[in-house]
């Protein structure tokens, strides 16, 4: 069965064909800087006599429509659209669902209207997942399209989990309680965590680690999430890139009376201003690793407060599950930081949780377990795959038509 994934960011488009009954990517791509004087598009695939081929082009896109003409165009340019031959069908990752989705949905125009209607709730990544929808809706309208949402794997929390303490017409008339995100990337490195330890994925108490620009932990009993960090939107919770995480609110008024600011200023401050790069002024850990060992003496607070706010939240989530089985670190930052996961797990080692840093050091790509010999909790470091993920639920939902 062949998938066409569609991952629309901000100000990017991510896609990937594949080919699930052989297990490959039949070609891929990246666009970027979509809106500002040159976008870059990158696309790879196969040509019709199986040779792999590549195609750059640096062109003006001001918009996610242009965008896709601009895709269409390179996999015919680059000789590759014949791969597209017994299309399944195409999946889009959406952002925020709501409470509206909690599972992959058939698109239809109901469908495409009630993501609509999430976009106040989601103003930078909605609009943009709907445009990739109307564009494929028109491209290919004889094809199943499916949604995948951000939202929907934390829709199985508990009210006690994501209800906050504020007035209950906050939440019946505006919608406000904790949604939580990055679900798609919980959900397949939880799923491979149970296939690594050769476990049913119901049996097991996992806390996943997604660590990357963005970041999130999730609480997950059985395969469903009972809690998770990010909330009404993606800036609760730890330490980011770019975003504060976990803050007291009332620091807004504080500042707001101070200088000035007004509500919008406070809200890009907290979003791309804060995080990492409010602490150290570099939002990746790569550089602010770097910058550590060189002696700056931020950049080595920014790691000892990013560590400590995912150690503390790993210390909530074994409370909130009562038994730990695994802890999980995924995406780039969590696949890819050693220094990182070791510094998140010292001094859990009562909680049975103790690293073997042999383990941790090995670079190796691929699932793999990084604690000591017998420890009571396993590390995992799992490679996620969220364009994958979206292929596999969406050929699920495919499949439930017939």
């Amino acid at each position: 069965m062949k998938i066409l994934v569609i991952n629309c960011g901000s100000s990017s488009i991510k896609y990937r064909l594949f080919d699930l009954q052989a297990g490959s990517v039949l070609g891929e791509g990246l666009v970027s800087r979509i809106g500002e004087p040159e976008s870059l598009l990158v696309h790879s695939g196969v040509d019709e006599h199986g040779r792999q081929r590549e195609l750059r082009r640096n062109t003006a896109l001001p918009d996610h429509r242009s965008a896709f003409r601009a895709i269409q165009a390179a996999w015919e340019d680059a000789g590759t659209a014949q791969t597209f031959d017994g299309l399944a069908g195409i999946g889009h990752r959406v952002v925020h669902g709501g409470e509206s989705f909690q599972a992959p949905t058939l698109i239809d125009p109901q469908v495409v209207a009630t993501i609509r209607d999430m976009c106040a709730l989601a103003p930078l990544h909605n609009p943009a997942n709907l445009a990739g929808i109307e564009v494929y809706l028109e491209a290919f309208p004889q094809l199943p399209q499916v949604a995948v949402f951000d939202t929907a794997f934390h829709q199985s929390m508990p009210a006690h989990a994501w209800r906050y303490a504020v007035p209950e017409s906050w939440y019946s008339e505006h919608r406000v309680r904790r949604y939580g995100f990055q679900g798609t990337s919980h959900a397949y490195v939880a799923r491979q965590a149970a296939d690594y330890l050769q476990q049913p994925l119901a049996s097991l108490n996992l806390v996943t680690l997604h660590l990357g620009n963005g970041a999130s932990a999730a609480a997950i009993r059985g395969g469903q999430c009972v809690d998770t960090s990010m909330g009404f939107t993606p800036l609760e919770g730890l330490i980011m890139g770019t975003r504060s995480g976990d803050i007291d609110p009332a620091m807004l008024f504080h500042i707001g009376r101070r200088t000035g600011a007004d509500q919008e200023q406070l809200e890009s401050l907290l979003n791309r201003d804060s995080g990492l790069k409010g602490i150290c002024g570099a939002n990746d850990m790569r550089d602010i690793q770097q910058l550590a060992e060189a002696g700056d003496a931020n950049a080595r607070l920014a790691i000892d407060m990013y560590c400590y706010r995912i150690r503390k939240y790993v210390g909530a989530y074994y409370a909130v599950l009562g038994r730990l089985d695994a802890l999980v670190f995924t995406a780039g930052i969590g696949e890819n930081s050693a220094l990182v996961r070791q510094q998140v797990c010292a001094g859990l080692d009562d909680l049975g949780i103790s690293l073997d840093d042999g383990k941790n050091a090995n670079g190796s790509t691929g699932t793999r377990d990084i604690q000591v010999d017998g420890g009571k909790v396993k590390v995992l470091v799992v490679p996620t795959n969220e364009e994958l993920e979206i292929a596999q639920q969406t050929a699920t939902c495919i499949a439930a038509l017939h």
